[in-house]
């Protein structure tokens, strides 16, 4: 039997949220079989459990944010999408996140700090079947048109891979790597995708500022590029680091599913946005999807059924 996976012990991080500037503390704990990914808000006179689903996403501007039932203006833990990359590249199902504010630390900017912390604190096997949310025909999302078109897609196939294509326009992005695939059964999610940081341009910092966003920002927790160049003195860490974020971040966000899919993604200029209406969109149409469990490991995708290495 495939089996759900938990942590052995808790773990703890203490950094800022990238949007907010607040600090924020932020315990990993072990959770049973079922339970899934919950975030605890424990700074609350009364504190709230948002478990993480597709419904209950209430904002994508920036990042992914959940709330009790998806409503706006409600208790909320925003900048879900790293954290989520990690658990589904290390295959966690069921956890608790205590977090003593509305935003998940943002660390280094990438994915990399929380495969370490939940490494760290061990990778544990449950008595439990764990549960695909397996795509049985192709769904698509598109938004605008010609020059602003931008879409995603969902495609049956045994296993998960994605492929995204950016296009900014801007010649130090264009400079880089445009298109990334990436196979999350090669097993090499640590090594290819989880290092690959947030990015921001110095032209529109002001602007998100005066919203209210990337108050916590720096060049040490995101790549950082004005009009010509990236401004970060160390430069990039893979020579398509921007396209690979969007690959982490669509991760992070098909995880906040409820469960690990079996698809095919693939898309082009999308964003939290998109990615949560596609998972909306699928989840509406019965027909386009079913659970599958895996009672044989042998019938399951290659490289799913290997637990996560130590670091």
């Amino acid at each position: 039997m495939l089996q759900q996976r938990t942590l052995k012990s808790l773990t703890r991080a203490v950094g800022v949220g990238l949007h907010s500037g607040q600090k924020v503390e932020m315990t990993l704990r072990p959770a049973a079989p079922n339970t899934g990914i919950v975030f605890r808000r424990v700074d609350l006179p009364n504190p709230v459990d948002i478990p993480v689903r597709f419904d209950s996403v209430s904002e994508t501007r920036m990042a992914s944010t959940i709330s009790p039932g998806g409503q706006p203006g409600g208790p909320k833990v925003q900048t879900i999408e790293h954290l989520m990359s990690a658990c589904a590249g290390l295959g966690l199902d069921n956890l608790y996140v205590d977090i003593t504010a509305d935003e998940v630390p943002i660390l280094d900017g990438s994915s990399a700090s929380f495969v370490f912390l939940l490494q760290s604190a061990g990778i544990e096997l449950q008595n439990a079947p764990k549960r695909f949310l397996r795509v049985k025909k192709t769904v698509e999302v598109r938004e605008g048109e010609g020059p602003s078109l931008l879409w995603a897609r969902l495609e049956p196939y045994h296993g998960f891979k994605l492929t995204f294509q950016i296009d900014f326009n801007h010649p130090a992005v264009d400079a880089t790597g445009q298109q990334v695939s990436f196979d999350m059964g090669s097993g090499r999610y640590k090594q290819e995708i989880a290092r690959a940081r947030t990015f921001g341009f110095t032209k529109d910092v002001e602007a998100m500022r005066s919203r209210g966003l990337t108050l916590g920002g720096s060049m040490d927790n995101a790549i950082v590029i004005d009009d010509y160049r990236v401004l970060n003195s160390d430069g990039l860490r893979y020579d398509d680091e921007i396209a690979k974020h969007k690959i982490l971040d669509a991760i992070g966000d098909l995880y906040i599913a409820g469960s690990p899919l079996l698809a095919a993604y693939t898309s082009f200029k999308g964003g939290h946005a998109l990615n949560n209406k596609l998972l909306r969109t699928l989840l509406a149409d019965a027909s386009a999807f079913d659970y599958v469990t895996f009672d044989d490991e042998k019938l399951a995708p290659a490289g799913f059924a290997e637990l996560a290495p130590a670091w």
